[in-house]
């Protein structure tokens, strides 16, 4: 687990020092769109669209802009189209790496994320190569130093949470997918704050822990893809020493 949460680390304080909030808006709109255009605009009706919403708040993204985006996805601004599909990767040093891509043309989006995968050491693997080494899992992190460690403990079991691990300054409360929506209110109704990160995501089961070259170079890919404009998510097993964090971006 400790692999999931130094990758955290990592991700979060790219989004923190980075200048990326654009390209993160265009990619939180676009989950919007999907996910009203498949489920409907009704927030307790569509649980996808009410994750998707709640991420875009916390980024700070306008009311107005949510609702267009709600209203392209059922078809008030005319029809979009967008193809989801996901490519199993093996990276440097053997790493694993899911990607999630959101996409109006496949083929140009294939033939650019294959190209970026040759030249930044990926290899693209068959299906279910790697998808087997995730589980998807709700995880509701907190700072450790912000919150009751017990309360949180005592709540989150009782509201039916798997787990709540200790991983360090954070403290991380793991659900099945379809109870998270349901941990992470109930924990709000029982007093505790705003966690600092909460989502439905791809879990490694086991990481792979590199250093060197193969970090950077695994780092880099992982970099690469994440800043491409038709992938929605990247996941991977990797674990690297906060040492390494900086050298592959």
């Amino acid at each position: 687990m400790s692999g999931h949460n130094r990758w955290s680390k990592i991700k979060h304080k790219k989004e923190a020092t980075s200048s990326k909030k654009s390209k993160l808006w265009t990619k939180l709109i676009k989950e919007i769109t999907v996910s009203a255009r498949l489920g409907g605009a009704d927030l307790n009706g569509n649980p996808r669209l009410r994750t998707a919403v709640d991420k875009a708040k916390g980024q700070n993204m306008p009311n107005d802009t949510i609702d267009r985006a709600i209203k392209k996805g059922t078809g008030e601004f005319g029809e979009v189209n967008y193809e989801e599909f996901t490519y199993e990767v093996f990276g440097p040093g053997g790493a694993a790496i899911l990607v999630e891509i959101m996409t109006d043309n496949r083929n140009r989006t294939a033939s650019e994320i294959r190209n970026l995968l040759t030249r930044n050491g990926g290899n693209l693997g068959a299906s279910g190569s790697v998808a087997w080494m995730f589980k998807k899992q709700g995880l509701i992190a907190y700072d450790k130093a912000a919150v009751d460690e017990n309360k949180v403990t005592d709540a989150a079991i009782e509201l039916g949470a798997e787990d709540v691990r200790d991983e360090g300054d954070t403290l991380l409360v793991v659900t099945g997918p379809s109870e998270f929506e349901s941990v992470r209110d109930g924990l709000k109704r029982v007093g505790l704050p705003d966690p600092g990160s909460a989502e439905v995501s791809l879990n490694p089961q086991n990481t792979v822990h590199l250093s060197g070259k193969d970090a950077e170079t695994a780092l880099k890919l992982i970099d690469v893809l994440e800043d491409h404009d038709d992938i929605q998510n990247v996941y991977s097993n990797l674990e690297v020493d906060e040492s390494q964090v900086g050298s592959g971006g």
